[in-house]
């Protein structure tokens, strides 16, 4: 019979299956005040503020669903191949885990002995149709219809999952009480007569062996043979008792997702009737053999179906029973949206812009320049920090230098008895640094600028002396503008910010054989060239 009911439910739960992997789609809103009732409205608006740490539970929808499958019933008498039922039930989550049900199951059990018996004595349906209790054998029948109501808590075992959001199964327990109602009939007659005289044939056709349970399909098909399909007598009943019985309910399913609307069920009830054991339609049982052998047990029938659900209701969330309560908490964990963050406070004790944890020099004096690790700049490497330095740019072999990072060039030793002859133009201002700049770029580095700075220093310690401004780039019109921009710069800065009068300057750009991205400077003091020249591209110009 198992392996009946497993044949029966392989093919659904094959198409069934690719449920299971249904998109799910995300977790509610939290901070939607729709879906909260309006009892719950104070506490969502704590939580809103901030003023209470729970968000409250939202509104969710119920579950309708209608179910088929196979009923049958465990007694005294064996059934047959389970039957047919069907039910429908309404379902409302009431936290995440419990939910209650109240559901309607009609169901038809079937019943027939393969073996003998004859302790029918209290049995009217059999005695009142003229069989001689301990001298005509009978086998026992019966079909029975059964109508119940319950109303049950169902508990989910799977949706507090802690390494995934949501899932498309759930697995659940339920139990229950309620009551049911049953009417159970008897084949005992063949028109109006009894079938003594077929059964005793079966009887001896099989006496030899025993009534073996091998031949228990042969026995049935001879007794199908024999009998008609009326059921036609009312089965015992209780006397002195109502129709309608209480019960329990327990059981055990598994919902496959479909959608966030529809879901697949499986499931198996058993009921266990508490007020009667009749349901069969025999109180008593025996073997068959030994017809002393007498044992009383309450009747209980099982119900294993295939059910199709539906959430119901707008502007709710689906039923709490797919929800994660862990969801919110994670995300919000994740991604806060919800939850208050202070303003990180990063300690940066010598306000050099570099926060302490980061910083190699923590304590840079107050205005000094630094690099990304905190430490103050020193660009010409003398170890005084051009904050302090009185000579930005000092040759290496000028170094070591003083407190003020001035260093004292060496006379060469070559050089010290021979006396220097006057330049011919009357400039000593020597040789000049190059200013570099970014690829494409017109704009002054700090380093640029500090370089520029110790240019003006020399020019105003020489001031007979001229300076010519070279750029270079003679490939293109773009090359060319972008060199006379750069000399430009060069220039305007001079002039601007450190005060050298305009007059002193060669402007010369686009010349070829140099660095593309530096600007150099020479003493110019004997060559011919404006201080200034009208820009060669002016749509090509570029800005600093």
């Amino acid at each position: 019979m198992a392996s009946k009911k497993l044949s029966a439910l392989a093919g659904i739960f094959i198409m069934s299956i690719s449920g299971l992997f249904a998109q799910i789609g995300t977790s509610y809103d939290v901070k939607d005040s729709s879906l909260i009732r309006r009892s719950d409205l104070p506490q969502h608006n704590e939580f809103l503020n901030n003023a209470y740490p729970f968000p409250a539970k939202p509104r969710n929808q119920w579950e309708i669903g209608v179910k088929g499958g196979l009923f049958n019933v465990s007694g005294d008498v064996r059934s047959i191949v389970p039957t047919g039922g069907f039910g429908f039930h309404v379902r409302k989550a009431l936290g995440y885990v419990f939910s209650i049900r109240g559901e309607y199951t009609w169901g038809r059990g079937r019943g027939l002995n393969f073996a003998p018996s004859a302790s029918y004595r209290r049995n009217p349906a059999w005695v009142d149709n003229g069989y001689r209790p301990g001298v005509d054998r009978v086998f026992y029948n019966y079909k029975t219809t059964i109508n119940e109501a319950s109303l049950q808590g169902v508990v989910t075992l799977n949706n507090l999952r802690f390494h995934k959001a949501k899932t498309g199964f759930n697995v659940y327990a339920f139990a229950g009480i309620g009551g049911f109602s049953y009417d159970t009939k008897v084949n005992a007659l063949n028109g109006t007569q009894n079938y003594t005289a077929g059964f005793n044939q079966i009887i001896d056709r099989y006496r030899s062996n025993g009534y073996e349970w091998k031949e228990r399909n042969d026995i049935r098909k001879d007794l199908k043979d024999l009998m008609d399909d009326s059921y036609e007598t009312d089965a015992e009943e209780d006397p002195g008792q109502p129709n309608f019985k209480p019960l329990m309910v327990a059981g055990l399913g598994f919902q496959f997702k479909l959608s966030n609307r529809f879901n697949l069920a499986i499931e198996d009830k058993f009921s266990f009737a508490t007020g009667s054991d009749l349901i069969d339609g025999q109180q008593w049982q025996d073997n068959g053999i030994n017809e002393t052998a007498q044992t009383r047990d309450f009747d209980t029938y099982n119900f294993l179906s295939v059910g199709l659900n539906y959430n119901l209701g707008s502007k709710r969330v689906e039923p709490l029973y797919w929800l994660n309560p862990l969801d919110y908490a994670y995300n919000e964990l994740n991604a806060p949206r919800h939850m208050k963050l202070p303003k990180p406070v990063l300690d940066d004790a010598d306000a050099d812009g570099v926060t302490d944890q980061f910083d190699l020099e923590p304590s840079t004096p107050q205005g000094c320049p630094v690099d990304s690790h905190g430490v103050s700049k020193d660009t010409d490497g003398d170890g005084v920090p051009d904050c302090k330095d009185k000579e930005l740019i000092t040759p290496t072999q000028c170094q070591p230098v003083d407190a003020d990072g001035v260093g004292k060039c060496p006379e060469p030793a070559c050089c010290k008895n021979i006396v220097a002859a006057a330049p011919v133009n009357g400039c000593t201002i020597g040789d000049l640094p190059s200013v570099n700049f970014g690829n494409k770029s017109v704009g002054l580095s700090n380093d640029a600028k500090a370089v520029l700075a110790s240019v003006a220093q020399k020019m105003r310690n020489n001031p007979n002396c001229k300076v010519a401004v070279v750029g270079y780039g003679e490939s293109s019109k773009a090359a060319q503008q972008l060199s006379w921009d750069r000399v430009n710069t060069v220039i305007n800065h001079l002039v601007e910010k450190e005060g050298i009068s305009a007059d002193r300057f060669v402007f010369k750009y686009g010349e070829g054989g140099g660095e593309a991205n530096a600007i150099d400077l020479r003493d110019g003091t004997s060559e011919e060239g404006p201080n200034t020249v009208p820009a060669p591209h002016p749509n090509l110009r570029k800005k600093n």
